[in-house]
């Protein structure tokens, strides 16, 4: 999340002021087609009551003017909506999509140009037809599509057998000939513009979508900003063939900014954009058409679905009818695990499977739960993307997305390789002071990014350049002596004194970037003559490299000092350069430095930081260790903050004017000091953004959408990002809560969802990008290794296995492979760490500071758990195991280890031996 103070500033202002305060390019009202607005809106609207909804329609368009949840609140106690009523006069002119507007590509039989045509390029009134029955209002298009149009579509909003709302559209040949239709779409426009609103406003007023692309299963769901409250459901039309196939950026007039995201069409057919602007991109799905001959008429809609709370979707998608899949343990996939498809197909049966590319998976049909659900056992056998096809009886398909990797260990061991390799830094004459030191990479040149206008890219600093912080949290998870001896090379040469104050004043303040732009200062060195210095970036001078001010680059180097801090206390020999005290006494001072106050303090502390939980790790070793003043100075400059937020509506503010990274920090201090509301808010905001859906991309994936601008190979723009480091981050409160609360199921799957993410950045050879491209004229990964850093550091926060006793699915594992055996389960855990195990129908978490569990065995019948050590390393004689119980399960006691050892540090001394060494936990 590479900023510029000033620029964040403005952007902030900004977006604080009110609509009528703010420019109107800023609040997306400038108009492609000029003139007044053409939507109508003086006829006024159709008043219609629903089930479901109160629904307005724009009488002389019959587009969608409101779609009101029945006794949905949002903000100021004013009925929710859905979409972006209070824009509707702003969003009136040509070129604005609405809900009930359709896009088409045709060409006449099967060759020659397509040729584009949209509802909303230049509206006139419908005709409005007859409206009686089931049918709430219909009408005529002809008038909004241009005389040489071939096809004649008829509009309707109705309400089917069961009461739902549904948007239907019959499209009639009426040429002479044979039409293909190459492309389809329904714009699904939904409130999703934060522009020109408070915080407060936007979680009262504001919803995000998420599609799944799953073909005749597929949907979209619509969350509220809140996370509370009703959730709308998307879903093809009962008795029509309308495929999610595709999900478009629509060219809508309302430019996109970091308060917008854009607006989006449903993609029924895309084959016309599939053989021209997407030609170069893997689709999610396979690009269709259809060929109407003439006279001939084909239906298609959506169907509107209320659930009452988000993790109500499924069951809102089953009870209507509709196919449901669950991944276990979601949808990346290493290939060492066991995995478990469930699917719920309300009555279809299921008449194939398949893989593509051919042979990326393996399925096999696993005995159906007692509650009815089917069960499939799923392996990863190529690595990279996989579309597992599920056919039905009754025709329809459902694709289901999978992301293979190589397992989680080995990922982890190519990306250290390659950090220190192919990302290796050494050049003593280097003018700005980066040698020795892990940079960032351009994996497109394959070479690393000495130089970028974006001067944090190449200076260590910000997010985007902090690949650094990767290679601190990989050594974290899984040490390697060679490689730790390079990061104390760069902790002793570069990160202190150099990125990092080492004296006077300001020492232990954290720099923004060792490299600038700063030719008269620097006169001799040759800066590159293809980039663009300026302005569309502000390429800082020396001075402005070194400002101290970034609240949000400190995180990163406490986490650099914690890590060798813990590597060297739990490792005995294996760190050698500095002792652990101090490590230990750096990432103290970093903290309080940044916490102190004063007038030249870092700026955004009053905010939750990524990677902010680092603090709440950090005081609770000084706690271990007896650092008692440390401790409770550290506490008490968290209290204050924790303090400010609790009187917060939603203290989630940000450099940027909406983001997905505060809620990480705020929720970790209000559950730490007991806040238990403003904790719950803090989560519920993480579940409006991070969404559980069958798909790798979009599972756990925490919604950003403006990064590849400031850590992102250039060129990169607005654009949904997948699995950037906002999955993994915000997995860590998600899973801390449902360490806290078994019984919600949905956390633990979109938490390992997003603590998974981080995994499918890595390519095979090791090198992690910054994110994928989601549009669907890209569809890969980014060239930059960007601002990876925060997301390891998330999947180092997070790499676990859990155990679950379903009561559908059954005992089943999240990161390691499981097998029942009578009265005792036993789990292997394969995450990339192995040193920590929750065992959830116990409320058990067992951890350890060093060392690997090779195994764990539950007897459900007395609750003894007995735990398998690995043998000793060189670095490892012994281990010491933490044992911790943050749910209070009814009928279970406090568990403590069967063999009494030795306390230290508020764990169990457990020496190793040549062999593996159990552990017997029993209850007291």
């Amino acid at each position: 999340m590479a900023r510029w103070r000033n620029a964040a500033a403005i952007a902030l202002v900004l977006f604080l002021l009110p609509c009528s305060a703010r420019p109107a390019a800023a609040q997306g009202r400038g108009r492609r087609g000029g003139g007044p607005p053409t939507l109508g809106l003086e006829g006024g609207t159709l008043d219609i009551d629903t089930p479901d909804f109160d629904l307005k329609l724009v009488k002389s368009s019959q587009t969608i003017a409101a779609l009101a949840p029945k006794g949905a609140v949002g903000y100021n106690n004013a009925p929710f909506d859905f979409t972006p009523a209070d824009q509707l006069q702003a969003r009136a002119a040509n070129g604005f999509n609405h809900l009930g507007d359709i896009t088409f590509r045709i060409r006449t039989g099967d060759g020659g140009a397509w040729v584009s045509y949209s509802t909303a390029t230049a509206r006139k009134p419908v005709t409005a037809l007859p409206a009686e029955g089931k049918t709430l209002a219909a009408a005529d298009l002809s008038p909004t599509l241009p005389d040489d149009c071939p096809l004649h579509i008829t509009r309707s909003w109705l309400l089917d057998s069961t009461g739902r709302l549904v948007l239907h559209f019959d499209i009639k040949n009426t040429s002479a000939n044979a039409i293909t239709i190459g492309a389809l779409g329904i714009p699904v426009i939904f409130n999703n513009i934060l522009t020109g609103r408070s915080l407060e406003q936007a979680h009262g007023i504001c919803s995000f979508f998420d599609p799944y692309v799953g073909q005749d299963g597929g949907y979209l769901q619509v969350t509220r900003l809140s996370g509370s409250g009703p959730a709308l459901l998307v879903t093809p039309e009962t008795g029509t063939k309308t495929p999610f196939e595709a999900y478009r950026k629509l060219a809508d007039n309302t430019p996109t900014s970091q308060t917008f995201e854009g607006a989006f069409e449903w993609m029924v057919h895309s084959q016309a954009y599939a053989e021209n602007e997407w030609r170069s991109a893997q689709p999610w799905n396979p690009a269709t058409s259809e060929t109407l001959q003439a006279g001939a008429t084909t239906s298609h809609g959506l169907r509107f679905l209320v659930a009452p709370q988000i993790r109500d979707i499924d069951n809102t998608l089953a009870i209507n009818n509709r196919p449901v899949a669950v991944g276990v343990p979601g949808y990346i996939l290493p290939m060492d695990l066991d995995a478990r498809l469930f699917l719920r197909t309300s009555g279809r049966k299921v008449v194939a499977t398949e893989s593509d590319p051919p042979g990326s998976l393996a399925i096999a049909p696993a005995d159906p739960t007692k509650t009815g659900w089917l069960s499939y056992a799923v392996a990863g056998k190529t690595w990279g993307r996989s579309r597992l096809t599920i056919t039905y009886d009754d025709g329809s398909k459902q694709s289901v997305h999978y992301y293979v990797t190589k397992p989680a260990a080995q990922a982890v061991a190519d990306l250290g390789n390659f950090l220190f390799t192919k990302q290796w830094f050494v050049d003593d004459n280097d003018p700005f002071h980066r040698s020795p030191s892990v940079m960032s990479f351009d994996r497109g040149k394959n070479q690393i990014i000495t130089q970028d206008s974006r001067v944090w890219i190449a200076g260590l600093g910000d997010e985007g350049g902090c690949s650094w912080l990767t290679a601190a949290m990989k050594e974290f998870v899984q040490p390697k002596k060679d490689e730790v001896d390079k990061f104390a090379q760069f902790v002793d040469k570069v990160l202190w004194g150099q990125l990092q104050v080492s004296n006077g004043a300001a020492m232990y303040a954290v720099r923004k970037s060792l490299f600038y732009y700063d030719p008269q200062n620097l006169p001799g060195f040759q800066y590159d003559t293809t980039v663009r210095w300026g302005p569309g970036f502000p390429s800082w001078n020396r001075q402005g490299a070194y400002a101290t001010d970034r609240g949000y680059d400190y995180p990163h180097v406490v986490a650099a000092y914690w890590a060798m801090y813990r590597l060297a206390r739990d490792n005995p020999g294996l760190v050698t350069a500095q002792t652990w005290q101090w490590y230990l006494d750096h990432a103290y001072q970093t903290t309080r430095y940044l916490t102190a106050g004063g007038r030249n303090s870092p700026g955004y502390t009053e905010l939750g930081l990524m990677e902010g939980d680092i603090f709440v790790y950090l005081l609770k070793d000084l706690q271990r260790e007896g650092w008692i003043d440390q401790a409770a100075t550290i506490q008490a400059a968290m209290k204050r903050r924790a303090d400010r937020w609790n009187t917060q509506a939603f203290p989630f503010g940000s450099e940027m004017a909406w983001d997905s990274t505060g809620q990480e920090e705020v929720y970790a201090w209000t559950n730490y000091f007991g806040y238990e509301s403003k904790a719950e808010v803090s989560l519920d905001s993480i579940l409006g953004y991070m969404p559980t859906i069958p798909h790798w991309g979009y599972n756990g994936n925490a919604r950003r959408y403006w990064d590849f601008q400031y850590g992102g190979a250039p060129g990169g723009g607005i654009e949904r990002q997948l699995h950037h480091y906002g999955s993994s981050i915000n997995a860590i409160p998600v899973l801390s809560q449902y360490r806290q609360h078994p019984d919600d199921f949905y956390l633990l799957r979109i938490g390992y969802g997003g603590a998974m993410a981080s995994l499918s950045n890595i390519d095979q050879d090791g090198f992690a990008s910054a994110a994928f491209h989601s549009f669907p004229q890209t569809l890969k990964w980014d060239a930059y290794s960007g601002d990876y850093g925060p997301n390891f550091f998330g999947h180092a926060a997070d790499a676990a296995t859990y155990v679950v006793n379903h009561p559908d699915f059954g005992w089943i594992a999240f990161g390691g492979n499981i097998r029942v055996d009578g009265d005792v389960v036993k789990v292997q855990p394969l995450d990339a760490m192995r040193r920590r195990i929750y065992v959830a129908s116990l409320g058990l978490y067992v951890t350890l500071d060093a060392g690997t569990f090779d195994a764990v065995e539950i007897n459900t019948a007395t609750h003894a758990v007995r735990l398998v050590l690995s043998a000793a390393g060189q670095f490892t004689p012994e281990v010491r195991l933490v044992i911790e119980q943050p749910a209070k399960i009814a009928g279970i006691g406090t568990f403590a280890p069967l063999e009494n050892y030795k306390l230290e540090r508020g764990a169990y001394v457990i020496p190793l031996g040549a062999q593996q060494t159990s552990v017997e936990l029993t209850i007291k």
